[in-house]
């Protein structure tokens, strides 16, 4: 270990779904651990509140019956779970459960290897769960060393997003598309997502929901961007097809029609310069990966897009054990030399571990508002 002053016990966040359909959020104190022979000890001071988070973090609970209770510095919420909603939960029923995917901060403490004791004093970004604590022990080979300069709030969200992002464009390219479709593309993965393929020489189309994120889109550069409430965007959309010749597309809201009719879409550009008829559709295969659910209904859609077609879901963890350590790790080394550049993030707030259970701020980041991602400093305050 290092000579810092590191505490016998510290705050971690946890989420526990109980069997009489409650959830129950709160601060535990739990010991700091030893860190093994090829282990590091991270003090966190840095862990967005990312939508996958969210799916952890409160579950299926109804965020509107929100209670809070306990103190100013060791804070309760509870909320109901819906009876219809409580099968989803047996995995995890009665089990507390950590936090918090990804994080970064400063190694205090390291084991015996040689490997964990070059990282002392280092800043770095660690994936793996239960960063919504104090402090967080993990394998050395698992931490992404940041740049000279950068900060743990710099590196916060050197894996999700970038790594996700990176994903999309890598599995673009290995089932053979030469462009792709992004929806909720004003989101800090969606600019990241600008930035990679401008800078890659990829065609992106950009769906979006409001005029504003349409304008933050153009001002970066982009080049095609659709507004899916707008009473034109199934010609705009079409159309940018046609010009890009995209067919895989990325959709994080899931449910609703959009996948549909993102297909349908690509089914009517390809139709367009179709040298024959066929009914079974253009033998081009379209295809749409839903990897998040921004909208919980349904998935609907209409089948007017032939028969060459899929939808289905994509997770970045399945993806990076799909490609390997070794392809994982290029696109790490990626994020880490454009850490300020193309895969830069920006929050709206930074909160301490207790600010987060405040319900007028689960009202503000459970909302998963594009522009409004909240960033927790678990060491915010206490020096």
């Amino acid at each position: 270990m290092s000579t810092n002053n590191i505490p016998r016990n510290a705050l971690q966040l946890r989420s526990l779904v109980k069997q009489s359909g409650e959830l129950e959020v709160s601060l535990a104190s739990v010991p700091v651990p030893e860190p093994a022979a090829n282990e590091v000890l991270v003090r966190i001071e840095a862990s967005p509140i990312n939508p996958s988070d969210l799916g952890l973090l409160f579950g299926a609970a109804d965020m509107g019956t929100v209670k809070a209770s306990g103190s100013p510095d060791r804070p309760v919420i509870t909320a109901r779970i819906p009876d219809g909603a409580m099968k989803a939960m047996a995995g995890r029923m009665d089990a507390s459960m950590p936090v918090g995917n990804e994080g970064a901060g400063v190694v205090v403490g390291a084991g015996s290897s040689e490997a964990a004791q070059a990282l002392l004093g280092k800043t770095v970004a660690v994936l793996g769960g239960a960063m919504y604590a104090q402090y967080r022990c993990i394998a050395a080979d698992q931490c992404l060393v940041l740049p000279a300069g950068a900060t743990p709030a710099d590196g916060a969200s050197s894996f999700v997003n970038p790594l996700t992002a990176l994903g999309m464009v890598e599995t673009m390219r290995r089932e053979g598309h030469t462009a792709l479709v992004h929806t909720a593309a004003a989101s800090n993965l969606g600019q990241m997502l600008n930035r990679i393929c401008m800078a890659d020489g990829v065609a992106l189309v950009n769906i979006v929901r409001k005029q504003e994120q349409a304008d933050l889109l153009k001002a970066m550069g982009a080049a095609y961007v659709c507004i899916a409430g707008s009473a034109t965007f199934l010609q705009d959309l079409t159309d940018a097809l046609v010009a890009t010749g995209a067919t895989i597309a990325f959709d994080a809201t899931g449910g609703g029609k959009l996948a549909g009719q993102i297909l349908g879409c690509m089914e009517a550009a390809l139709n367009r310069t179709a040298k024959e008829y066929s009914r079974y559709g253009s033998t081009t295969h379209k295809q749409v990966y839903i990897y998040g659910g921004l909208d919980m209904s349904p998935t609907e859609f209409n089948r007017n897009f032939g028969m060459t077609w899929g939808m289905g879901g994509w997770l970045l963890f399945p993806f990076l054990q799909k490609i390997g350590p070794a392809a994982a790790q290029v696109l790490k080394q990626r994020v880490a030399a454009e850490l300020k550049t193309t895969f830069a993030s920006h929050y709206a707030k930074e909160v301490s571990l207790a600010e987060v259970l405040q319900p007028e701020m689960i009202a503000v980041y459970g909302a998963r508002a594009t522009g409004v991602k909240f960033l927790i400093n678990p060491n915010k305050g206490l020096g």
